[in-house]
């Protein structure tokens, strides 16, 4: 009997002492994160844009490296004046993994779409600052300040076709039916560019 304490002892005194060595480790918990939408022309808000969160870790892996994996997705949509908001989650992950930046996944059809870490919706003022999108040297986004966003327009079939923004698959289709449906309306406008092209 003495034996198996002593063996507890030993196993509850290794986790607390692997859990206060990496901040993170045992209990995942994001923020709530609060945005806001606009268009970068009229800065009128944009409504039905899809936010989506994407919840990351690492987990030591086998030889020097670790392996980054999601844990989880939240989506939700703007309201009438653009805003969003994402509730705080929390959950349980095993030892030798912690906690990395979770992204946040921005789409609206016709418009760019773009993928920020968390801290640009998190309290801390950012810095205004025009970014380029990835794809096009001429359509631009703007970070005005924490959590809102400016998104262009996308006017051409070109322009939407060229957007790169990779889509979860397999398991977390079904967690994301936001995203799925808008992504088919933008496949709509792209089949009716292509119909109006001839």
């Amino acid at each position: 009997m003495r034996c198996v304490f002593i063996m507890v002892t030993l196993v509850i005194v290794f986790i607390l002492t692997v859990a206060s060595s990496y901040a993170g480790w045992i209990i995942y918990h994001e923020t709530e994160l609060n945005g806001k939408i606009l268009d970068i022309d009229t800065k009128q808000p944009i409504e039905g844009a899809v936010i989506v969160v994407e919840y990351n870790k690492a987990t030591i892996g086998l030889g020097a490296g670790s392996i980054t994996s999601i844990i989880n997705f939240r989506e939700t949509l703007t309201d009438k004046d653009g805003d969003f908001h994402i509730p705080s989650y929390s959950t349980f992950i095993q030892p030798f993994s912690w906690q990395i930046p979770s992204t946040v996944i921005i789409f609206k059809p016709s418009y760019a779409s773009i993928q920020l870490g968390t801290r640009y919706f998190i309290g801390k003022q950012i810095q205004e600052q025009e970014r380029s999108l990835p794809w096009s040297k001429v359509l631009k986004y703007f970070l005005r300040s924490t959590g809102i966003v400016e998104l262009p327009r996308l006017k051409t079939r070109e322009d939407i076709v060229k957007r790169t923004l990779e889509f979860p698959t397999g398991f977390w289709l079904k967690k994301l039916p936001l995203l799925y449906k808008a992504y088919d309306e933008e496949k709509n406008i792209l089949r009716n560019h292509q119909e109006g092209d001839r």
